[in-house]
C-alpha cells in the first residue's frame, strides 16, 4: 500500500450472490428467516424476490476494506445503514453487489476514515457506510 491521503480510492470490487450463497450464510449465521430462502413468502410480504441477508451484504462491503488493508485486524470500527434489499433471483446469474471506498479523513494515531458505497443495479443498498481503520 502506497502513501494514504484523503481522496485515496480503494480498489472497487464486485460480489456475486446466489441462492446457494444465501443458504450457506443462513447455516453459518443461524438466520433462517423465510425472506432469505422462500420466494413465495418473500413476495407475500411485498418483497420483489428472496433477498440477501443484510449482514451478508454488510460483510461483502467490509471485504473491500480488509482486502485493501491486508489485515482484517486493522478494521477498528464499522457501521452501515441498510437502505434497500438485494433481491436474489433463482437462476445461475444471481445478483451483483458493487462496492467502492474512499479515504475521507486522516485521524490521530495512524488511523483513517473510509466511506463505502455499495450498490445493486445502480441503487445504493447501504447508506452512511463507513469504517475506521488503523493504517499499516
Amino acid at each position: 500500500m502506497s502513501a494514504v491521503a484523503v481522496g485515496t480510492k480503494l480498489p472497487a470490487q464486485t460480489f456475486r450472490v446466489s441462492r446457494f450463497d444465501l443458504v450457506r450464510y443462513a447455516g453459518a449465521s443461524g438466520d433462517f428467516n423465510l425472506i432469505h430462502w422462500n420466494e413465495r413468502f418473500a413476495k407475500s410480504v411485498g418483497l420483489p424476490d428472496v433477498i440477501a441477508h443484510g449482514m451478508f451484504t454488510m460483510a461483502e462491503a467490509a471485504r473491500v476494506v480488509t482486502d485493501w488493508l491486508g489485515d482484517p485486524g486493522r478494521l477498528e470500527e464499522y457501521s452501515v445503514r441498510f437502505t434497500r434489499p438485494v433481491p436474489v433471483a433463482d437462476d445461475d446469474a444471481g445478483s451483483v453487489i458493487e462496492v467502492s471506498g474512499e479515504v475521507t479523513e486522516l485521524l490521530d494515531g495512524g488511523r483513517a476514515k473510509i466511506m463505502l458505497t455499495a450498490t445493486h443495479e445502480g441503487q445504493k443498498v447501504l447508506g452512511n457506510a463507513w469504517a475506521i481503520v488503523r493504517l499499516p
